[in-house]
């Protein structure tokens, strides 16, 4: 993402959140608050917004998502 957004650009990164599941369909998962997300990134881009919302799935089970808009700062 880094290389292949330009300076100003701007991208939506929707993760699980903190209290998400630890597995999806069986699969371990990594969760985030939306400031660890941005530790993630590193120091080239800002953290605009930022949401957390609950999904439910087709089986009825609740998921927390965190959802973050990022800026690319100029370097």
């Amino acid at each position: 993402m880094a290389q292949a957004l330009r300076a100003g650009g701007h991208a939506v990164i929707a993760t699980f959140a903190l209290d998400g599941p630890p597995k999806c369909s069986g699969l371990e998962v990594l969760r985030y608050s939306p400031s660890a997300l941005a530790e993630a990134l590193g120091g080239g881009f800002e953290l605009l917004r930022s949401a957390e919302r609950t999904h439910t799935t087709p089986a009825g089970r609740d998921q927390r998502f965190t959802y973050a808009l990022f800026r690319k700062l100029a370097v």
